[in-house]
């Protein structure tokens, strides 16, 4: 019965936030295991072609299903090969840098070595809970090094149509304040450049600040943004009109992004964003039931479950448009209802990315 009750509700709000109900049948990817972690999502989500990279990347990555299973010696074997790339692939690596951060990644680079090398001693002593801290820090460190492969590139065009609306070319870390707790969200505007400039642009204008939880829904979502009185968005000031947003999603080995079309309108039936709706707390731009081209202000928390949103059967890719995760505190979501508040979104690094409109 509860079951039930929860699907009405999602199907509800499907139509409420601007979903379209899709046949689960015709959208359903292969079933596969789903990546959840924010962190993997975002490592994967960076527009590089380092191979060494991102092979050591996901090597380490592997480790943490194989650790579960105690399956030790396929670990040790999965960080040896690490260990070997790293050494043996290390000039490769720092010649696909930017030359001024060359020195940067040798350090970082010489401290994923010592780093491995401990992964091996823990995985050589079977120490599970160790070995997984150990492991968060080697992939923070070759996350790093991905981000100074990319350096201060912005490697995708943003069509002119699209020119009098802000722009976050690259990544920013937010602080999100609310009545229950604080959180940490990684803003992605490598891929959603538009969706992230606006809400960074009306974060740094305190936009959101003293707002309210208007949407809370089980499972589902908690949204926020609508600002106070008669209007839904956010006004511009210059042209006393409501600023739009288009619909902005990318699709991995796709050169352009797709604007104001859903998977479902251009039958992309078993494609997965870039940037999936695949974790708790990942940040989904709202927009009508009636047009994909008209979010404004008004954003959303993704309540992941696995349960309700199994691999391949995420009904929200595709339909709306993730721009970033948050990667600390998303236990406080659990906690927030409607009339809850967001104190403060403040913005601590990228704000020199932001790009105002021409």
């Amino acid at each position: 019965m509860v079951k039930k009750h929860i699907f009405r509700t999602l199907l509800a709000l499907f139509t409420a936030i601007g979903l379209t109900w899709i046949n689960p049948v015709i959208a359903a990817l292969p079933p596969g295991n789903a990546v959840n972690d924010p962190y993997e999502i975002l490592r994967n989500a960076l527009p590089i072609q380092q191979t060494d990279l991102r092979e050591i990347q996901h090597k380490i990555e592997d480790t943490g299903a194989l650790v579960r299973g105690s399956r030790w010696p396929a670990v040790i074997k999965s960080v040896s090969s690490g260990q070997f790339r790293i050494s043996n692939r290390k000039n490769e690596i720092l010649n696909s840098m930017p030359t001024g951060d060359r020195k940067k990644g040798e350090n970082i680079i010489n401290n994923l070595k010592i780093s491995l090398t401990s992964l091996g001693e823990l995985a050589n002593s079977k120490n599970k809970a160790a070995f997984l801290e150990e492991r968060s820090k080697s992939l923070k460190q070759v996350g790093d090094l991905e981000a100074l492969v990319l350096g201060d590139q912005f490697p995708y065009s943003i069509p002119k149509e699209f020119d009098n609306l802000p722009r976050l070319l690259g990544r920013a870390n937010a602080s999100i304040k609310t009545n229950k707790g604080s959180m940490k969200a990684v803003i992605d505007g490598y891929n959603a450049p538009l969706t992230s400039g606006a809400f960074v642009d009306l974060a740094l204008k305190g936009f959101y600040d003293g707002l309210p939880i208007n949407r809370a829904e089980e499972f589902f979502v908690l949204q926020t943004g609508d600002p106070d009185g008669p209007n839904t968005g956010y006004i511009n000031p210059e042209t006393n009109e409501e600023r739009h947003v288009p619909l902005e999603i990318r699709v991995p080995k796709k050169a352009d992004t797709i604007y104001n079309n859903t998977f479902e309108e251009l039958g992309l039936y078993t494609e997965t964003p870039v940037l999936p709706f695949a974790a708790p707390g990942a940040l989904g731009w709202s927009h009508s039931g009636t047009a994909v081209d008209d979010g404004s202000s008004q954003f959303f928390f993704f309540l992941y479950d696995a349960e309700l949103n199994p691999a391949g059967r995420n009904l929200i890719d595709g339909n709306n448009a993730a721009f970033g995760y948050v990667t600390e505190g998303s236990e406080i979501l659990n906690q927030l209802e409607v009339d809850d508040q967001i104190i403060s979104i403040k913005i601590d690094n990228g704000e020199n990315l932001l790009k105002p409109h021409a």
